[in-house]
């Protein structure tokens, strides 16, 4: 057990050395930091710790000590004395003050700390590093191979989709097929490359308000329709053929 101590007092006898829970926060930053300390540690060995929790140099430090419910227990003050000797316990805070001269946020401002740049030709010579990994196990874009055979499939599957959009007529009904949405019916107003994405798009204007524009895309009008009634879908989405408007069921009885 430890001897009691009044608020401000300094140290007291210490009767055992374990270990303490404490928050430390500083005048430097908004954040606290919760770690364990050894009451062991003279408050010169506890101040050098401080350094790598809150920045300011170790010689430039005041510590005020306050209880887990933030009552004022006094300075630790005395840098040849245990930590433990003062009324420290699990909970307490620990607040530094620094009297470095360093401006508050200044340890938390990364914009300020100076950054390494390497050249690229400097970086290209290092056997360590990510590109040699890469270049070695020809993975990514050293992957020539792998690299000339997905452009030999891009460049299939956009003459495939070209031949597709070639054989839709403009004007014609159709019956549109996206994954995951029910099947609808539209009539082609567009086919062709687009501004907004590559490949060819089909401009479709559907016979419900089922669509997500009225023809125009980014400021350019590729075709008219009512607003809500235009898509822009892929050819293999599209198939042209005899699809009359379906009956709504509102026509009058005889």
């Amino acid at each position: 057990m430890k001897a009691a101590a009044e608020p401000g007092a300094g140290p007291v006898p210490l009767l055992g050395a374990g270990s303490v829970s404490l928050a430390v926060s500083s005048s430097l930053n908004a954040f606290r930091a919760h770690k364990r300390y050894s009451t062991g540690l003279t408050i010169a060995e506890f101040k050098c710790k401080l350094e790598l929790v809150v920045g300011s140099p170790a010689s430039c430090m005041d510590l005020e000590l306050f209880s887990a419910t933030e009552e004022p227990l006094g300075r630790l003050d005395c840098d040849e004395a245990l930590l433990g000797s003062y009324p420290v316990a699990d909970g307490c805070r620990v607040h530094v003050i620094d009297r470095s001269g360093a401006r508050i946020g200044e340890y938390e401002d990364v914009s300020q700390v100076e950054k390494y740049e390497m050249a690229d030709s400097d970086y290209e010579r290092r056997p360590e590093s990510l590109r040699s990994f890469l270049r070695q196990r020809h993975w990514g874009r050293y992957d020539t191979e792998g690299m000339q055979h997905q452009a030999a499939e891009q460049q299939q599957r956009r003459a495939q989709e070209a031949a597709l959009a070639a054989a839709l007529p403009l004007g014609a009904r159709c019956q549109v097929r996206v994954p995951g949405q029910p099947c609808k019916r539209a009539t082609i107003m567009y086919v062709g490359q687009t501004d907004f994405k590559p490949g060819y798009w089909v401009g479709v204007r559907y016979d419900e308000p089922l669509g997500k524009h009225d023809g125009s895309v980014g400021g350019r009008r590729y075709f008219e329709c009512q607003p809500k009634y235009g898509a822009f879908v892929k050819p293999q989405s599209v198939t042209p053929g005899d699809f009359p408007e379906e009956d709504d069921g509102l026509e009058d009885e005889l």
